[in-house]
């Protein structure tokens, strides 16, 4: 089924998908604007006379466009188009700004192997369901369907319109199975020393205070608390998490289309995952000394530095402590968005391979920022157990984790560098998926 919407086109026309329940939709999804890139100029021009022609030869076709806009001070699509190429333009053209509440729903469909195609042609069935799809140009790579021809889509439209149309074989939406990755990914990531230190000392020092004499020995209040506690703690980090996948999604849109993205991206998580098995700071360390050999002490300005973090996290944790005495759950969740304010300089390593991961993937806002709102909860498993037993075994169940964190973390670094080597040499043309 072809995700609907509701918009107002540019003469001042309320448009609907389902207004058109009923009757065969072309429609075009593309990206005119000034400035326009020069490559892909003249398939945009092809590709937008071809629709002319087909409006010329089927006055009652319906055909919608859906205009991508970054630039908001640009002429509209239509007045450039009409302009540069004299294209007659019949049908309703709606310009869509940022956040793109209409090409998001179709980004699915107008995404190929990472990148935007412009245009992108879907053939809608009288059912509402999308019945053909065309990539007509990819910047980059050149023209993946090609300029299809006004006969050629005169031809799809008629046999969609008699029930004929079979050739679409459906673009199954994985998101489910990255949800799945994604929370698998949390709990890697948790497996970290650095995350399980941090949880422990800042659980430890929590419910010392809360309830120091009900922690220190197990009991059905201490542990029902601590659940709760943990349960908002949780919640509070992957509130962090949501509102950072909403404008990675957003921008990763675009930021695709980059020719150098697949090398950049690859790149980049191979040092990541040198960083997680060895941080690189070790390796060149020796080099940093013998460069830095007769310039002054420059370990007193990192104590500073240091200090100064230490201090700023201990002044949110005492927000968070006064906060508790008006509301435990309250209390446990700004402490789980100041952790996750604080972590990820510590796991930067661990958090950037999810987050160009997440950029590279072809979902909306709300489903990126859905996605690392699991990553956050999943992250938050080992909070759980830690804050619902006593401080006995919750260090005990913290010790493990650090135990089996050691070996986990390597193996994810190994996973990065090897998925980095696939996104690198996809610039060169190696398609591995």
């Amino acid at each position: 089924m072809a995700p609907d919407f509701q918009a107002v086109d540019l003469d001042g026309k309320n448009v609907s998908l389902s207004g058109y329940r009923g009757e065969a939709v072309l429609l075009h999804i593309t990206n005119i604007e000034n400035p326009l890139c020069r490559e892909c100029e003249n398939a945009l021009d092809a590709q937008t006379n071809q629709l002319s022609q087909l409006a010329e030869m089927d006055p009652g076709v319906n055909i919608i466009t859906l205009n991508v806009r970054k630039n908001s001070y640009s002429l509209d699509g239509r007045e450039l188009a009409e302009g540069w190429w004299n294209a007659n333009i019949t049908g309703p053209w709606i310009e869509d700004f940022d956040p793109y509440p209409l090409t998001g729903k179709y980004i699915d469909y107008s995404t190929l192997e990472g990148g935007f195609a412009n245009p992108t042609l879907i053939l809608i069935d009288k059912e509402g369901n999308v019945a053909g799809l065309y990539h007509v140009y990819q910047l980059g790579k050149g023209e993946i369907d090609g300029i299809q021809s006004a006969e050629s889509l005169k031809s799809d439209l008629e046999r969609i319109e008699a029930g004929e149309a079979s050739g679409f074989e459906g673009i199954a939406s994985r998101q489910g199975i990255n949800y799945l990755g994604m929370f698998a990914l949390g709990i890697v990531t948790s497996l970290s020393p650095c995350s399980i230190a941090l949880l422990l000392a800042m659980f430890s020092y929590v419910m010392t205070a809360r309830r120091k004499d009900e922690y220190l020995r197990k009991t059905a209040s201490a542990s029902k608390e601590g659940f709760m506690i943990g349960i908002a703690f949780t919640l509070g980090m992957a509130a962090v998490f949501f509102i950072v996948g909403f404008f990675l999604s957003d921008i990763g849109v675009f930021i695709r289309q980059a020719r150098f993205f697949d090398l950049a991206a690859g790149l980049l998580m191979i040092i990541l995952g040198i960083n997680i098995i060895k941080p690189i700071g070790e390796i060149i360390e020796p080099v940093r000394s013998r460069l830095s050999f007769g310039r002054g002490n420059s370990d007193a300005i990192d104590e500073e530095t240091i200090a100064e973090k230490k201090g700023i996290m201990e002044r949110l944790v005492s927000v968070s402590m006064n906060l508790f005495r008006y509301s435990a759950f309250i209390g446990a969740f700004t402490l789980g968005v100041f952790f996750a304010l604080g972590w990820a300089p510590c796991a930067v390593s661990l958090v950037f391979p999810v987050l160009i991961w997440l950029i590279s993937q072809d979902v909306t806002p709300l489903g990126g920022a859905l996605m690392l709102f699991v990553f956050g909860v999943g992250h938050g498993v080992p909070v759980i157990p830690i804050a619902t037993f006593s401080r006995a075994v919750g260090g005990q169940i913290g010790e493990k984790y650090i135990a089996a964190g050691k070996h986990i973390t390597k193996i994810f670094g190994l996973a990065v560098i090897v998925i980095g080597l696939i996104y690198a040499v996809r610039y060169l043309g190696f398609k591995m998926w």
